[in-house]
């Protein structure tokens, strides 16, 4: 199995940082709405849809939306960011309120339309990142994987009170803590290079510590939707690690919010 993932990660891990940083404009929007699309198919099976004819139409739908999208000039604007920060709310209500809520979001419809308030968002938040220039997409991107890292040391130290027992028995309150510790010096770090002031650094410091937390609601909506579909992996369309959402999971909260509370979005 770890010969299997560092293969996996061999690939994958310059094909995403090329893709990432390497690509602008209409290249980015298409490489980044490839990955929303993959993460799309293995969101119809966390729905509940089996038949593979039904699971591509609906991917099929998601992937005219997001051209129709492109083409109307709404890849960049503001009303998706928006989306995401009522929809991530949602979320974090049926999160911390499971199992009691599961008949609110268990239909298949409704986790459909989950999946689209989450996906959706992302690709546009995405694309202002990018558009706002690599500095801020870098910073996002490290935001999360700063959260994990820091989560995962500090719970394996010093986890003793259980964050979401019936959602993800394995995090802990004091793993968020060490996240927090982590990302919130990134801010520090970003501030001071790109000359954002004190005022600028504080707001920063804000938005870093909400982007934080919503980045482990993210996990642990996936993990939920998971426990209730009865599987552990999103997919195994990447070998030894599971699938795209299992990989991005964090990210569909953090970079659309991310970009509505720091960058904005033209309208």
């Amino acid at each position: 199995m770890l010969r299997l993932r560092i293969i996996t990660a061999a690939w994958l891990v310059p094909l995403a940082l090329a893709g990432l940083f390497g690509l602008s404009g209409g290249a980015f929007a298409l490489f980044t709405g490839a990955i929303v699309l993959l993460a799309a198919w293995e969101w119809t099976n966390l729905a509940g849809v089996v038949a593979r004819a039904r699971r591509l139409a609906l991917v099929a739908g998601l992937a005219a939306l997001l051209a129709l999208l492109w083409a109307a000039g709404a890849a960049r604007a503001t009303w998706p960011l928006w989306l995401a920060l009522v929809g991530w709310l949602v979320n974090l209500f049926w999160v911390t309120r499971y199992p009691a809520r599961l008949v609110q979001w268990q239909s298949t419809p409704r986790r459909l339309a989950m999946g689209l308030w989450v996906l959706l968002p992302a690709w546009v938040g995405f694309n202002v990142l990018r558009d706002a220039g690599s500095v801020w997409l870098l910073f996002v991107l490290l935001v999360v994987w700063g959260a994990d890292i820091g989560a995962y040391f500090s719970g394996r130290a010093w986890g003793r009170r259980k964050l979401a027992p019936a959602v993800s028995p394995g995090k802990s309150w004091e793993g968020v803590l060490g996240g927090l510790a982590v990302t919130l010096a990134l801010a520090l770090l970003f501030a001071v290079w790109q000359g954002l002031g004190v005022v600028g650094g504080v707001a920063l410091a804000a938005i870093t510590l909400v982007v934080t937390l919503a980045s482990v609601l993210g996990d642990l909506l996936e993990s939920m939707l998971k426990r209730h579909r009865g599987i552990k992996d999103s997919s195994n369309l990447l070998p030894g690690h599971g699938g795209v959402l299992d990989r991005i999971d964090s990210l569909t909260a953090a970079v659309p919010l991310f970009a509505l509370l720091f960058l904005g979005a033209p309208s």
